[in-house]
Order: structure tokens, then sequence, then C-alpha cells
């Protein structure tokens, strides 16, 4: 029999806010956590702005030993395992310190890179000819399931231990692969993340490709403009979120307060045919992902009641609320609450579905719709398919019951997830 699936403990570091309490408050408040960054200025980037979440010596201290920052630079890193620490904590669960793994326990933790900035010394070295003082390091922080190499060692977990990438859906696929593990019976509990390195050499790319913003450097915490009619761009950030994934079954068993169900999800792809390539979606395929994410978790397009969504403040976010006003079949007044997180945080790459989704999981485990921010000037295509009553730029608290979360990458990848309130003894 297939288990019910619910999330008992979460970890977050935003650039606007390290942990959940922080995050909690910033979010609810519409806080923005972008600022000016002059190594982007310096470096001559177009966009000067960036989220970056903000770390000191003595908190990293808590997770990380003198002798494992010894050679140490990986921002990726760094996020996941102190957003997963928290999220394994928080769910009342302890470290491994038995020479016996937890094997009922595992891992899906993504990443989009690992270590980019400590790749770039190994290749400095390495054409120096210092191969010998690259340090015994280097490969754990430079492999993609770094991450979940380090994570792994600190919780001594034995299940299924895995780092998955697919671009800007990878937190959101990796809660999905988490979710059916633990409903097919493979695992009673699963770590679910995603990480994302901070820096110019993994933001470069994208600045390149004139996605990122330039109009708002000098007043950066209006620079990422979600369903924006000035948004120019998106601001390039970075960061982590964590979950802790079980059965509800194992949840109550061992007394665990539960912030949500998980009630299913589906990811596809648009096979970069029709109006789908590299970098766009094809609507169709977002439009399936959506419906067969409902399917899956057995409700129907008037049960939505807030929609969290990819929205990047590109030319993108007025196709993308069209594919959930035609997915849904629900338009203008009747269209459910949308919102982005983005505006915020900026766009946090392979760490944004897991970013998002725990800011989601809070609004609505606790009754609240977060404020959009930046967007007092919808878009006109925005404006086309649903009322600008469904977006809120203020905080809304309501009780509700679901939530679907949607992201969509690079590879014209896409991933959605339905949540559920959960009620004591139902």
């Amino acid at each position: 029999m297939a288990s019910r699936v619910v999330i008992t403990g979460m970890g977050v570091v935003a650039p606007n806010g390290v942990g959940l309490s922080d995050f909690r408050t910033a979010v609810r408040a519409g806080k923005s956590g972008i600022r000016f960054d002059p190594q982007l200025e310096k470096l001559q980037f177009s966009c000067h702005i960036a989220g970056k979440p903000q770390l000191d010596e003595d908190l990293i201290a808590r997770y990380f030993s003198a002798l494992e920052l010894r050679n140490f630079n990986s921002s990726g890193i760094l996020y996941g395992v102190i957003a997963g620490m928290d999220a394994w904590l928080d769910a009342g669960l302890t470290p491994n310190t038995t020479a016996e793994p937890y094997w009922d326990y595992g891992m899906i933790f993504g990443a989009g890179t690992s270590g980019i900035d400590r790749f770039r010394e190994a290749i400095y070295k390495i054409d120096e000819q210092q191969t010998r003082r690259l340090g015994s390091t280097v490969v754990v922080q430079t492999m993609n399931s770094g991450v979940s190499a380090y994570l792994s060692g600190k919780l001594g977990l034995g299940n299924q231990v895995y780092s998955n990438s697919s671009a800007c859906c990878t937190g959101t696929e990796s809660l999905l692969m988490c979710y059916e593990r633990v409903k097919s019976g493979q695992a009673s509990i699963m770590l679910s993340g995603a990480t994302s390195d901070s820096g110019p050499y993994i933001w470069g790319g994208f600045d390149a490709m004139k996605v990122c913003t330039f109009k708002n450097n000098d007043t950066p915490e209006q620079g990422s403009r979600p369903m924006s009619a000035s948004a120019s761009g998106f601001v390039p950030a970075s960061g982590a979120g964590a979950f802790v994934v079980e059965s509800l079954e194992h949840a109550q068993a061992r007394g665990a307060r539960i912030y949500a169900e998980i009630l299913g999800g589906h990811s596809n792809s648009g096979g970069q045919r029709g109006a789908g390539s590299m970098t766009a979606p094809n609507p169709a395929a977002v439009q399936r992902c959506i419906n067969s994410a409902l399917d899956n978790a057995q409700l129907g397009a008037a049960d939505v009641d807030v929609i969290n969504g990819h929205l990047t403040a590109t030319a993108m976010d007025g196709l993308e609320i069209r594919n959930w006003s035609k997915a849904l079949g629900r338009s203008g007044k009747n269209f459910p609450y949308i919102n982005s997180l983005k505006g915020m945080v900026g766009h946090c790459l392979s760490a944004a579905g897991s970013i998002e989704c725990v800011a989601a999981v809070l609004e609505l485990s606790e009754g609240f719709i977060f404020p959009n921010t930046n967007c007092e000037d919808l878009h006109p295509e925005v404006l086309e398919c649903i009322d600008q009553e469904c977006i809120p730029q203020k905080l809304i608290e309501w009780e509700f019951e679901t939530l679907i979360k949607a992201s969509f990458g690079f590879g014209d990848v896409n991933a959605c997830i339905v949540f559920k309130k959960y009620h004591d003894g139902q």
C-alpha cells in the first residue's frame, strides 16, 4: 500500500534570510536580499547586483570543523550542508554517531555546479605545474555530487544518496523524487534539497546571454521585477533549501511536527520541439506538466488555491501566466492567487525550486500569502489573462488548503509539485 508523504523539517540559506526564522520574517515582510556586488561591477558585468546569502565565520564553524575548512572554497556545498543539517534538526532528528548507517534514511540533494571557485583555483595550480598542491579535497568539492557526499557523511545515511541536476527544476525535481521514494516504501525518510554556487564564474554566462537585469544597478532592491512591465531580466542569486520528507505513519509514530502533505506532482520535457528550445519552454509541455501533476495528486483545477510560480522577471513571465491560465482553464478574477519569491531573492538557479518550496510550504502551513514585490506596474501580457487582484502586493493572512508549485529550466524541462495543508488526525 502506498504511503502518504509529509514534510517534517525544513532548512534554508537564502539571500534575504539564513535559517527558517529569519527567512520566514523576511518573506512575510517582502524583504529583499538583493545587494550591490562590487566584484560584478569591477568585472564589467551588465548586472552589478546579486542575491547572495550573508554568512559569518561563527555560523559556518557550527557546521564545519577547522580541518574541513582547510582549502575549502565551495559556496554551494557550504549552503547545502547548512540548509540540510538545519532541516534534519528541525525535523527532530539527530546525526548518526554509530558505526552502522541509517539504512532506511536517504537523500537526494541537487546542484547545478559544485565548487566552481575551487575548480578555478585547481586549474591555475595545474597550469603553474603545482598539481601536488591541489589538496586532498579538491575532487569532492568540485564533483557535482559533492553536496550529497558531505551531507551523507555528516548524517550517516544508508539508503539512496544521490545528486540530481536539472537546471532551474533541480530543487522541485529533488522533492518529487524523494516523495516518490517514500511513497513507494523504499525509504522511511529522505532528505531533499538543492544548492547553487555564488559568484561571477557561475553568473557570468547568464550576463553574457543578456538575460540579467541592467536597469537597477543603483537601486538593488528594485532590480528583480517578476510580472513587471519594467523588468529587464533576472537578478543572479544563490543559496540552498532543504526538506525532510517521510511517510505519515513514520512521522506520527515518532511524534513529529508536520508542515504539509505532498499530494503528488509531475516532471517532463518539451523535447525542444514546437516553440520549445534550449532556453524557451514548450507551452504544450508546461501545460501537460501542470495538468499531470494535478491528476497525480487527484485534484482538479478548481481545487488550486495558490500558485507559487517560476516567474523570473524576464520576457517569459507573460507566457508562463498564459500557460497557467490555459492549463487550469481559469482566468480573470477566477484565477488563483499567484506569487513569485524571486522579487525578494532573485533567481537562485539550481537552488530556486528548493528555496521557493520552503516559502510555499511556510505559506500553506502558517496561513498567509507572501507579497509580490516590484510589480506595481504589471505587464500587459499578464493582465490579459488574470486580474490584478490575483497578484497580491501586500501580505494576505488566509488559511487555505492547496498550493501548486512549478519550476521550468534550461533544456526545456519542467517540474510541478502539489502541497496540501495537513490537519491533525486526517
